[in-house]
C-alpha cells in the first residue's frame, strides 16, 4: 500500500480472489470453508494477494476424506496442528481446522478443534487478520479488522499484554504490519505490551528473528516502524551490535531498494562480524553483508575505465549497494548507479587452459603469469579482447615482461 493510502473496501479485487484458479472446486468440497488471513485483509485493502489460506470447522481428517472424493489431491502437511493441502489447478490451498488455545508458553500452543469461527478468531494476533471470508463474499469481521484496515491501525485482537505472552514472536510482527499498513499513531496498547515483553524476544529462535526483520526491512518504507522498534527498546534487543533508523532514513527517501539485506547494512552501526551467524544468515545473505561492508566504494568522480576496473574485480550487486551506503543520496549518485546498472560487466578473457595451448607446462607458473595479464588488463580499462591479452600471456610465459596498457 503507499504511504499515506488509505485502503478501502476493493470489490473487484474480492471477486478476484474468489475466482483464483482451483479456489472454486475447493470451496464446493468444502462447503463450510472461508478464506482467512492475510488473503482476505489485502483483497479489502485493494492488494495483490499471494497465498489464499482457509479455515474450516470440520476436523482435518474429515476435509482429507471431502476431497479426496471431489478428486482434489490432498496432502496432509501437518495433521497434529489441524492443517492440509489441497492441490487443485495446480496451486496449493492451505486449510486449517478451527481451533482454540488451551496452553501457551509464550512460542507454542496446545490447541483443540472447535466449530466457533469467533473463538478461531480470537486467537488470532491482529484484528486486520482476524477477518474470514466465506464463499458468496461476506466478510465475517468479530473484531472491527475492516475499521482498523481503513483507519491504518494495527491493534491486537483482545487484551495486547495476553496477546504477546501467548506468542513473543508477535512483537516484530507488530512492527511488520505497522510497517506496511499501519498510520497515524501507533496504538498505546499495543506499545505497553510489547514494552513489558521484551525480555521474551530472547525465547524466539535466531531464524525467526531474522525472517520477521527481513519482512519488515522489505517494506515500501519502514522507517516510522523502525523509528518504533527504537522507541520501545525492540531493536536493541534484535540488533544488540548498534543500530540506527536515521541512518536509513535518507535512503529510502532517496528510493534504495526494498533489500533487506542492503537496508541492514544501512542500518548498522557496529561490527556484523558475528550479526550473520547469531541470525543465521544464509551463506549468501552472509556474503552479500559482509561484501556491502567493506571493499572499495565507487564515486560519481570515477570515469568508465574505473568503474569497469571495479566492476570486474567487486561484482555489480556490490558496487550498487555500497554506492547507496556512501553516502548513496543525491542526484550525482542517482547517475553513478544508472551506470553500474548499464555497464557490463568486464570479464577477463584467459583461463589456465590458454596457457597450456601455448604450450605451458602446468604449475604456479601459469597462475603467476595470468595474474600479470590480468593486472594488464585491468590497468587498460578491462577492454583487450582475448587475442590481445594472450600476445601478453606469451611474453609473461616467455619470462619477458608485459607491455604498457
Amino acid at each position: 500500500m503507499p504511504a499515506g493510502g488509505a485502503p478501502q473496501p476493493n470489490g473487484g479485487t474480492v471477486r478476484a480472489i474468489l475466482e483464483t484458479p482451483g479456489l472454486s472446486p475447493v470451496l464446493a468440497a468444502l462447503p463450510g470453508a472461508r478464506l482467512v488471513g492475510g488473503s482476505v485483509r489485502d483483497a479489502l485493502a485493494g492488494l495483490p494477494v499471494a497465498d489464499i489460506d482457509l479455515a474450516v470447522p470440520d476436523p482435518p481428517e474429515r476435509v482429507m476424506a471431502a476431497l479426496v472424493r471431489a478428486g482434489i489431491k490432498a496432502v496432509p502437511t501437518g495433521l497434529a496442528h489441524g492443517t492440509v493441502t489441497a492441490v487443485s489447478a495446480g496451486r496449493p490451498f492451505e486449510i486449517t481446522t478451527l481451533r482454540r488455545d488451551t496452553e501457551t508458553d509464550g512460542r507454542h500452543a496446545r490447541v483443540e478443534w472447535t466449530d466457533d469461527w469467533q473463538a478461531d478468531a480470537a486467537r488470532r494476533d491482529f484484528t486486520i487478520n482476524a477477518m474470514s471470508m466465506d464463499r458468496a463474499g461476506a466478510v465475517h469481521d468479530y473484531f472491527g479488522g475492516g475499521e482498523d484496515l481503513v483507519a491504518g491501525r494495527v491493534r491486537f485482537v483482545g487484551e495486547a499484554a495476553r496477546r504477546v505472552a501467548e506468542d513473543y514472536l508477535r512483537i516484530l510482527r507488530f512492527f511488520r504490519f505497522f510497517a506496511r499498513y499501519g498510520r497515524g499513531a501507533p496504538d498505546g496498547e499495543a506499545l505497553a505490551a510489547i514494552r513489558a515483553g521484551l525480555a521474551g524476544l530472547g525465547l524466539l529462535s535466531a531464524e525467526r528473528v531474522w525472517s520477521e526483520l527481513k519482512r519488515i526491512l522489505a517494506a515500501s518504507d519502514p522507517r516510522r516502524a523502525l523509528a518504533l522498534m527504537a522507541a520501545t527498546g525492540v531493536l536493541d534487543a534484535v540488533l544488540p551490535e548498534g543500530a540506527d533508523p536515521a541512518r536509513l532514513a535518507p535512503l529510502v527517501a532517496g528510493g534504495v531498494p526494498a533489500d533487506p539485506v542492503l537496508r541492514l547494512a544501512a542500518l548498522l552501526t557496529g561490527p556484523a562480524e558475528g550479526l550473520a551467524a547469531r541470525l543465521r544468515f544464509s551463506n549468501q545473505e552472509a556474503e552479500r553483508l559482509a561484501a556491502l561492508r567493506a571493499g572499495p566504494v565507487p564515486f560519481p568522480g570515477d570515469d568508465d575505465a574505473a568503474l569497469r576496473r571495479l566492476l570486474a574485480d567487486e561484482g555489480r550487486g556490490a558496487l550498487i549497494g555500497r554506492a547507496w551506503l556512501a553516502p548513496g543520496v543525491g542526484p550525482e549518485w542517482d547517475r553513478l548507479r544508472a551506470r553500474l546498472a548499464a555497464m557490463p560487466t568486464p570479464r577477463f578473457p584467459l583461463e589456465g587452459r590458454d596457457a597450456l595451448a601455448l604450450g605451458a607446462r602446468p604449475g604456479p607458473a601459469v597462475g603467476e603469469a595470468l595474474r600479470r595479464v590480468r593486472s594488464w588488463w585491468l590497468a587498460g580499462g578491462c577492454v583487450a579482447d582475448a587475442e590481445a591479452c594472450r600476445t601478453q600471456l606469451r611474453h609473461a610465459l616467455a619470462g619477458g615482461s608485459v607491455t604498457e596498457p
